[in-house]
Order: C-alpha cells, then structure tokens, then sequence
C-alpha cells in the first residue's frame, strides 16, 4: 500500500490503471485529501486522474522515481555553495590573504609569506628583523591565510611588554590578549 505523498515524477504505479503500470509525470495536490496525477501509459500516452485518501489502498509503488528533486530553497542553496567556494578559496587563488585584506603589503613580505614559511612544515616560525620591516604585515598574512586553509584553528601572539597595548585587537574568537605586564589571557 502507498500513500498519496509517494506519487512523484518518475515513480512507477500499480493501481492507477488495471493491469498496467503507470508512470508518474506530475501530482498535483488540491487541499490534503487529493491529488491530480498526470501519468504516462505503458504505450506512451498521457492521462491524467483524481485520486483520493480511499484509493490509497490500490496504489502498489513499483520503483521510487526520482531520486532527488529541484525543490528546495534557492537562497538556502546559495547559501551553501558560497561557504563551499570560500571554504576552498584557497586552492584558487594561492594569494588568498592578500586579495582579502585591506593591506598593499610589500614585494618582500609576499615573498617571505607565500615562498618561504608556508611551503614549510611544521609551521613554526620565529620572525625577527628590523624595526619597520614589516613583521606583523607578514605574521598577519601568514595567520590569515592558514585560517582560510583551516589549517590553524588558534594561535598566539607574543609581543613584548611596551607593544602589548598595540597586539591587543585580534580578528579570531579564540584570541588571546596581553596586558601591560607580559601576561597572557586567553
């Protein structure tokens, strides 16, 4: 025994017709007691009929039909796929970082980022240089662009005492702070 809300395009339908299989091409429901099925004959002919609760009895489901529908919600579906194209962003633009950022960073700290520490495993980095060169341009490229790759969920910062009132204000939900002393809370 089938219920009418088996009735999909492409099923196939014992019971619609005597002896025969039906092929569902279409149903259409009117109030929650009937369906009007549009139905292909075995020689090829289209028909259509009123069923009701009571001739749930008769219907026997051959084959299921279709096994996906285009009847979902359309924002709902974008939805999805713009997270899967930002999930794997990466892969396509290996400059990821730099094209999401509101930064212009220099020649040399693309170079530092993108040739010399994330081709490198383990990822772990000591970076040291000259005032103004641009350390936290690059420890903030490197940061973002393993965050788009998922592949650093937390990270900390440590800067000395007299920068800790600049290294404050991270982007991520598991940052950690330092206050005026060198201390570290998470």
């Amino acid at each position: 025994m089938a219920r009418l809300e088996d009735l999909k395009p492409g099923a196939q339908v014992e019971g619609v017709i005597r002896q025969q299989i039906a092929t569902v091409v279409d149903a259409t429901w009117h109030g929650s007691d009937c369906v009007e099925l549009v139905y292909k004959r075995s020689e090829g002919s289209v028909e259509n009929r009123l069923l009701y609760r009571s001739d749930e009895g008769a219907l026997v489901i051959v084959s299921g039909g279709r096994a996906f529908e285009f009847s979902g919600d359309g924002a709902r579906y974008r939805l999805v796929a713009e997270a899967q194209r930002i999930h794997l962003a990466h892969l396509f633009d290996p400059f990821l970082a730099v094209h999401a950022s509101i930064i212009e960073p220099l020649p040399h700290q693309i170079t530092a980022v993108y040739e010399e520490m994330i081709p490198r495993q383990p990822l772990r980095f000591l970076l040291a240089d000259d005032p103004g060169a641009g350390k936290t341009i690059m420890s903030g490229l490197l940061i973002k662009e393993l965050m788009a790759r998922g592949e650093v969920e937390r990270c900390l910062v440590v800067a000395p005492g007299s920068l800790a009132l600049r290294s404050q204000r991270l982007d991520s939900k598991d940052s950690y702070h330092v206050d005026s002393s060198g201390d570290c809370t998470g």
